[in-house]
C-alpha cells in the first residue's frame, strides 16, 4: 500500500508529466485560459488515461508480448487511444453539451496528447503490475488535472497585468509555465523523505 501511495503522489507531484517531463504541452497551453475549460479537460484526460492503461497493459501483457509483436507497441497504443478518445467526444456530446462546445478543438488533441501515450507505455517499460499501472496512470492524470487548473489561474492573473511589450502574447506565457514547472521541482525531495 505505501509504494501505491508513492507512485500515486509521485505521479502528481515529483513525475508531473506535463510541469517535469514536458508532455502533454498542447492542451496545457492550448486549454489554460478559463480555469473551467482547464478542470474539464484535466478530468477527460484523467478517464482516458485510467481506460487507455486499463486497455494496453492486457493487450501488451497477453497479446504482443507472448506472440514477439512488441515493436508494435506504439501504433497499437496509438489507435486505442483514438478509439477511447472518440469514445470520450460521443458520451461529452451526448451527456454534457456545455463541456464539449467548451473544449471544442482541443478534445481531439486528447488523441495526440503525448501524456497519455507516454503514461502507458513508461507503466509498461516500468514493468508496472495492472493495478500499479492504474494507481500511476490516475496519478499521472490528477497531476496533469493540477497542472491545468493552477495554470489556468496563473494566466487569468497574467492577462490582467501589463507585461513589457516584448513579453506580450505567447512570451509571457511560456515564462508563466516555466515559472510553474520550476515550482514542481521543489517537490522532488518530499516523496523520498515521506515514502523513503
Amino acid at each position: 500500500m505505501t509504494k501505491l501511495l508513492a507512485i500515486l503522489f509521485a505521479s502528481v507531484l515529483v513525475n508531473n508529466y506535463t510541469l517535469v517531463k514536458f508532455l502533454g504541452i498542447c492542451p496545457f497551453l492550448g486549454v489554460s485560459k478559463k480555469v473551467d475549460q482547464a478542470a474539464g479537460m484535466g478530468v477527460a484526460v484523467i478517464f482516458v488515461m485510467l481506460v487507455a492503461t486499463a486497455a494496453t497493459w492486457p493487450i501488451q501483457t497477453f497479446l504482443l508480448d507472448p506472440y514477439g509483436l512488441g515493436y508494435l507497441q506504439t501504433i497499437v497504443f496509438i489507435l486505442v487511444i483514438a478509439a477511447l478518445v472518440q469514445f470520450v467526444e460521443i458520451v461529452l456530446k451526448r451527456y454534457l453539451p456545455a463541456l464539449h462546445q467548451s473544449l471544442g478543438i482541443y478534445l481531439p488533441l486528447i488523441t495526440t496528447n503525448c501524456a497519455v501515450l507516454g503514461v502507458t507505455i513508461n507503466n509498461i517499460t516500468d514493468g508496472y503490475d495492472f493495478l500499479t499501472s492504474m494507481v500511476s496512470s490516475l496519478g499521472c492524470g490528477l497531476g496533469f488535472l493540477l497542472a491545468m487548473v493552477l495554470f489556468a489561474g496563473v494566466r487569468s492573473r497574467v492577462e490582467e497585468a501589463i507585461p513589457p511589450k516584448p513579453f506580450s502574447g505567447i512570451p509571457i506565457t511560456l515564462i508563466s509555465a516555466s515559472i510553474v514547472a520550476l515550482a514542481f521541482y521543489g517537490f522532488s525531495g518530499i516523496i523520498t523523505n515521506i515514502f523513503g
